[in-house]
């Protein structure tokens, strides 16, 4: 990750975000995991109050496609959802873990997302990265994402924020 990252924020764009678990480990490899950190978001997300466009958990990474909360940062939010993860993550999971300094990586990779073309784009990319990744055959059977939701209607694990 580039040391001196600018993000751009108070332009009304959504923002495609990337972050990943320490050293790409699996943490959230188990349906549990997924779960758990998919709660997380929820809660988060009424904290701050922000939109959710897209979203899909990966087992060493995650990809979320939201706007800016209207009072803090999607920074502040990052840093919220991955404290809260990694507390409940903890609580449930200690051996899976306790044996590492931490659950993510400190830094995630942000792109504003600034017209209809490039949200569809980041929303194509998102929902095919299991099927990429050899975790499923078909988008529509993995349910950590969005997919669903695009394709349906139906919200799945978490609401979306049709934008």
């Amino acid at each position: 990750m580039p040391k001196n990252l600018t993000r751009i924020y108070g332009q009304a764009h959504l923002h495609f975000i990337t972050f990943s678990c320490y050293r790409r480990a699996a943490l959230l490899a188990s349906p549990d995991s997924r779960d758990l950190f998919v709660k997380s978001l929820e809660l988060v997300r009424n904290r701050f109050g922000f939109v959710l466009a897209g979203y899909v958990v990966m087992p060493e990474h995650v990809h979320l496609l939201i706007g800016e909360p209207s009072a803090k940062t999607p920074s502040i939010v990052l840093q919220m959802l991955k404290q809260e993860t990694s507390r409940q993550m903890r609580l449930r999971h200690e051996s899976l873990v306790s044996a590492l300094p931490q659950f993510w990586e400190r830094r995630f990779h942000d792109f504003n997302v600034w017209s209809q073309q490039k949200k569809i784009e980041k929303l194509a990319y998102m929902h095919m990265n299991p099927v990429k990744r050899e975790l499923v055959s078909d988008p529509r059977t993995w349910p950590w994402s969005s997919f669903l939701f695009y394709e349906t209607g139906e919200h799945g694990k978490i609401r979306i924020d049709p934008v």
